[in-house]
Formats: C-alpha cells, structure tokens, sequence
C-alpha cells in the first residue's frame, strides 16, 4: 500500500513543483521591464506560445526571443528534490523582428512556427542525445536556425496582416505552411522555398478588392465577405473533376475548410503528393440546415474540423457561440449554385448539418437586484484547439478564460450513419438525446468592472492519472486544472478480440451499456450546464495597488452567482443522485432479500434432491444384483435344458467329427516319429564313425560345415515341432 501511494504521488508531484519554476519567476521579471503602453498592448490579445513535447514543455520568451524547456519528468521523480531553477534556452540565431502571438509544432515534429500579425518564421529543433535525451546533451544554451516565411513579402506589403496560419498536414512531405492574410488570399509556402508561394487560392474577386475604402480595407471585408480562419480535415479520397481534370480515377487530397466572417464556409481540397501540387476548385458556400435567417450569426471568428468521420466542423462567433455541424452529402435538391462561387458548373457540394448550438459563457453573468441575470454585451474573438488524445474534445481559448467542450454523441451519431436509415433530419432529434459537456476552466473576467486578461500559454498534458490542462496567464502564472474524466477516447481493440456474432460479452457489461443504465442515469442527474471556473486573483491584487477596488455590489453577485451555481448544480444534484441512489439501494436490498429468499429454498431443494437420488442410486444397486442372479438361474436353466435333449447340437456333431478324426492323426504322426527316430539313429551311426579315432580322419571345408549345421538345425527344430504336436495329441485324446 505505501507503494503505491508513493507512486501516485510522484506522479502528481509536478503540479505543485511547476508552478514554482524559475522560468516563470524569470518572465515575470520581464514584465516589471515593460512600459505601459507595451503591457497595455499586449494585454489585448490572446496569445498562445505554449506547447508540449516529449514530456518537455517549451515556453516562448519574446524579450530574449528564445524557448524555455522545462523538462516535466525531471519535476517528477520522487527519489532526491529536482532543481526548479534548470532549464534550457533555446536562442534564434536571427530572431524575429515581429510580435510573436503564437506557437505551431510541425507534424514531424522537428519545427515550430513563429506565428505572429506581421510575419511568420520557422525555428528548426536541434537534435537530442544523452541519458535524459535532451537538446544537445544537456547544454544551457542552445542556438537554432531559423528560416523566415515570406518577408519580402510581408516587408514590402504594410497594410497587410497575417490573419490565420497552420501547417499542411501531411507527414510524408516536405514542412509546408498555409498563410491567410488580409488580401482575402491563402498561400502555400514550402520551406524549401520559403520566398515564394507553392500554391495561391483567390478567395475573392480582383474587381471587389480594388474597391477600397478609406482606411485602407475592402468593400468585401466591410460586409463581412472575407475569410477570418481555415483548417485541414483528415485525408479523403475525391474524383479528379474537383481539380479540374478529366477521369473518373480518384485522388487522395486533404479538404480545406474556409470560414467568412459572415458565418459562410467555403471548401476546397489541396494535394502536394506531387511536386506541382493540385488545388481543388472553390466550393461554396456550403448549405447550412436547418436554415436560419441570420446564417448563424455575422461575427465568425474560427473554425475546426475534427478528426473524424464524417467530418465535424466547429464554428465559434465572437458573442460565445458554438455551432457543432456534421458535413454530409449534398442532395440535388439544395441550391448548390452561389455568386460567389469561382465554378460556373452547378457542382454536387457537401451540406452542414447544424447539429447542436452551445452558448460558452465568456463573461460571468451575475444576478443583479432582484435575481435577475445581469446583460452583458462582452464579446471576443474565440481560438479553438484540438486535443491531439481525445478526437471528441476540443478547448477554446479567448479573452475572458478557457473552456473545454467534450462531444460525447459521437458514437451515437456513427451508429446512426451505419445503420439504414436515410433521413437525414433525425440528426436534430440525436442532439435531444445527449448533450456535449462544457467546462468553464479558467476565468479572467469574473466582474463587470475588470479589463480582460487573454491567457499566453496552453497545453495539455497526457498525464496516468487523467488528462491535465496547463494555462499561463497573462502575468505568468501557471495554472494546471485537470479535465472531466466524463470526456476520454476511445480504448483501442485489443489483438486477441474478434469480430464474431456468437460471441456473447459480460451480462454486467451488456446492463452498463443498455440505454437505461442506472449508471447513465446518474451520470444524467449530475451534469452540470454551469460551473464555477477558478479566478485569477492577480487582478483584485493589481486593482489594490492602483486604488480602484472593485465594487462591493459586484464582489456580492459574484459570490452569491458562486453560491447559487454550488447549490443548484453542485448541492442539488447531489442530493437528487443521493436519493436516487438510496431509492435504487433500497430496491436492491428487497431484490436481495427475495434472491436469498430463492436461494434457501433451492438449497432445500437441492439437499432433498441429492437425498432421493441417493436412495434411487441404492435401489439401483439392489435391482442390479437380483438381475444378475437371475441372469445366472437362466444361464443354469438353460445349460441343464440342452444337456437333456435327445438331439445333438451342431456344436455337438461338430465335435463329433474332430474326435473321430483323431486317430486318423495319431497314426500319421506315430509314423512320422518312426521315420524321425530311424534317422536319428542313423545320425548317431554316422557320428560314431566320425568320431572313431580307427578310422582315417577327414576334413570339412567351412562351407560344408556350414550346410551341415543348418541342416542340424532345421532338422532339429522339425523334430521338436513333431514331438510337441504328439504331446498335445495325446494330452488331447486322454482328456
């Protein structure tokens, strides 16, 4: 036991140890140095320059414009105390002259991009070697190459801004990075060629883009009709039209999923399998059901597709909307055609099928006087982020905290697409049934009154004990918050399961997986649709300093909407699982009490039986005996009823005839033993002459011997057959 409670702890030992890390203490020093006007900037923005690999976590110092890895295993031995204050640095040997908002790693894992509103670079990893597998072989300092992406580019075009950028996909190929500026144009760069775009894909027309307005922006972004963010879903098999070609072969190309401020989304496929590379043409917008006047709102800000399929596309609004869309075949009947699709040809293109709406509560929403919720109009942009261990997860990161959103209808919605059914929309009525699960982790605007903290780093840890969230706010704090178990990923199939309909499971796997489980049910009663996230207090401690306290009232609502969230979806629910529990363990035990009842009465009925079948094994036995002495008085009768009869039998003359043949044979063999003993006595005769010392002796040639001794033998075994044929002869007629 005390094993395994040290072990446990070891494994929860990094999250108090982190925090305290000198890297932190480090980048809190830098923000002392800021001046005003810089912290009030970089405040306004929701950056992300966290990430993790290979149990290491990398921290993006902009003052330094280097790495910080911290190594998490060495924070996680439980044998001597770790160092908090080690950790390696990472330098650019030409840094980026840009604000750097967020970090990518590669898919290979071997670059990261420097993603920032004015540029993009790439640092390329060093290599790793030593017993603890670490840059370089443990050094301090570590320089990296780094290799701009586009800087004529962006250098000699100001007004433009870098508005989304990811990495292409792929693992085989060569790093590629997809650019979306301003212009409302999507850029394919290799690293190969860092300078010069691989691919270009015109999202607007020429004609509309050189309509600008006063302050430097298109008629098209005034409307809301140009592109706020993108994302790759899984590799797909697509006919060769999409690319314009002809052929009826397909072609294996990742689908680029486009999103509008306007709430449109466009799609496209992008193959770099061959060294042109192949752009599919611009579909769009795609159909989005069930209809709604306002096209899901005007303030789209981001876009994510799961990895699954179908494939599930996630849009997020600036006013905290979600909207979890299935992408499906299109029908013929939807209206495929669009102004300001790029193909004239009326092409069949995927539908969105809204499948659920989910309002994130991005600001607090306090009781004012009399328990009315308090209106607020806060509102801004949304960052998603996949869970690279869980496919139906994802986290959302924005101004005012983060949450995390769990799919868990999934599974559902892939037994509903395998099964026959062709109605499309009872996908409305799957979303009635189960519900994602939302988790407000973090909040940085707990009252009205307080500016929003945007977060800078986040990550997730795959941890034994459950998967654990780090966010670095924007004063450096780390905070690690672990995940609802409720939310996990599927187990993998194990070698030895096989697909076979006989196979039978469990009867207690088969009652936990029925629709009405007890277990779902409670599990039901206790979700909750509200939660208290976990508050920064650096902000009550900056607005101490400044004189500026918040408001009492607001400090009241705030604990009393904490009060109110803990009774009603914490307490309540509690208390409702407790009776259900209690109803449930009362019917168990009148369930158990009628089963032990059950159970005596077939004990007694099992002894009572086992008693009869003693006495009819005995009764067995008796009747078994008096059949076999019968048995024996029938075999009597019988023998003695034949001996009488008058008549032989056939054995009888069968008998008959081999006694009267017997002497028949008694005499043929008396004349063959007279025959034998004549020639034995002549042998005698002949031995004696050769034995004789009077007579002239003779040799024999080994040959002759040879024959003569055969001879012996086989006469001698001849006579002994004879002999022992007389015997029984004569044992056989005396008997």
């Amino acid at each position: 036991m005390a094993a395994a409670e040290d072990s446990v702890d070891d494994g929860e030992l990094w999250h108090t140890r982190l925090p305290n890390h000198a890297v932190f203490l480090r980048l809190r020093d830098g923000l002392k140095n800021q001046s005003a006007a810089e912290a009030e900037k970089s405040s306004l923005l929701t950056r992300n320059l966290l990430f993790g690999l290979s149990g290491d976590l990398f921290l993006w110092d902009g003052d330094g414009s280097s790495f910080l890895v911290v190594r998490l295993r060495s924070l996680s031995g439980g044998g001597e105390e770790p160092s908090l204050s080690q950790y390696q640095k990472l330098l650019c040997i030409n840094p980026p002259l840009f604000e750097v908002y967020q970090v990518s790693l590669s898919p290979t894992q071997n670059h990261v991009a420097l993603i920032g509103q004015k540029g993009l670079m790439v640092l390329e990893l060093p290599k790793r070697w030593g017993r603890n597998s670490e840059f370089e072989g443990g050094k301090s300092t570590v320089n990296c190459s780094t290799t701009p992406i586009a800087e004529r580019f962006f250098t000699s075009s100001t007004s433009l801004i870098l508005k989304h950028a990811a990495w292409y996909p792929s693992e085989m190929l060569d790093p590629h990075l997809v650019l979306l500026t301003s212009d409302n144009v999507i850029r394919i760069y290799s690293l190969r060629e860092p300078q010069t775009p691989v691919k270009v894909i015109l999202l607007s027309e020429a004609e509309e883009e050189s309509l600008i307005l006063n302050k430097g922006r298109a008629y098209t972004a005034s409307l809301g009709e140009t592109a706020v963010a993108f994302d790759f879903g899984p590799l797909a098999a697509v006919s060769k039209n999409v690319f314009g070609q002809k052929g009826k072969d397909e072609v294996v190309a990742y689908p680029l999923y486009i999103l509008y401020e306007n709430g449109e989304t466009f799609l496209t496929y992008v193959s770099l399998l061959h060294s042109t590379g192949s752009i599919g043409k611009l579909l769009g917008p795609l159909p989005m059901h069930p209809a709604a006047e306002d096209n899901y709102g005007y303030d789209a800000c981001a876009i994510l597709c799961l990895p699954c399929v179908p494939n599930i596309l996630v849009i997020a609004t600036e006013s905290g909307m979600l909207y979890h869309s299935v992408v499906l075949e299109g029908e013929e009947e939807d209206d495929q055609t669009s102004e300001k699709s790029w193909d004239s040809r009326a092409d069949l293109i995927p539908s969105l099928y809204v499948f659920e709406c989910v309002e994130l509560e991005l600001a607090l929403k306090l009781a004012s006087g009399e328990d009315e919720p308090f209106d607020s109009d806060f509102s801004c942009p949304i960052k998603l982020h996949r869970d690279s261990k869980c496919p139906s997860r994802y986290h959302c990161t924005h101004e005012a905290g983060v949450h995390s959103i769990g799919l868990t209808w999934i599974h559902e919605l892939h037994k509903f697409l395998a099964s026959d059914e062709e109605d499309k929309g009872s996908l409305q009525e799957l979303s009635t049934e189960q519900k994602c699960f939302v988790e407000h982790i973090l909040c940085t605007k707990p009252l009205p009154c307080r500016q929003p903290a945007p977060i800078r780093g986040f990550w997730i840890v795959p941890d034994i004990l459950g998967p654990t969230m780090i966010c670095i706010t924007s004063t450096y704090e780390c905070l690690i918050r672990p995940l609802l178990s409720t939310v996990h990923p599927a187990s993998p199939p194990l070698l030895c399961t096989r697909e076979d309909a006989e196979v039978t499971g469990s009867p207690l796997r088969i009652l936990a997986e029925t629709p009405d489980s007890f277990e779902k049910h409670i599990r039901s009663i206790l979700h909750r649709s509200v939660a208290n996230p976990a508050f920064l207090k650096y902000g009550f401690l900056m607005s101490s300093e400044k004189d500026t306290a918040p408001p009492s009232e607001e400090c009241l609502q705030l604990i009393s909407r904490a009060t109110q969230v803990f009774r009603e979806q914490y307490i309540l629910k509690q208390d409702l699982a407790k009776e259900e529990i209690q109803r449930r363990v009362k019917l168990l035990c009148d369930q158990k009490k009628k089963q032990l009842e059950d159970l005596n009465y077939c004990r007694e009925e099992r002894k009572s039986l086992r008693e009869m079948a003693e006495r009819l094994a005995d009764k067995y036995e008796e009747a078994k005996e008096k059949q076999e002495d019968i048995m024996n008085r029938m075999k009597k009768v019988l023998h003695s009823f034949h001996s009488q009869l008058p008549v032989l039998s056939d054995s009888e003359r069968d008998m008959k005839k081999e006694l009267q043949l017997i002497p028949d044979q008694l005499r043929h063999l008396g004349n063959a033993i007279k025959q034998v003993t004549m020639k034995k006595d002549y042998q005698q005769r002949k031995m004696e002459k050769v034995l004789s010392p009077q007579k002239p002796t003779f040799t024999l040639s080994a040959y002759q011997r040879k024959c003569i001794q055969s001879i012996l033998k086989e006469e001698g075994e001849h006579i002994r057959e004879m002999v022992k044929q007389i015997n029984d002869i004569r044992n056989h007629v005396n008997f």
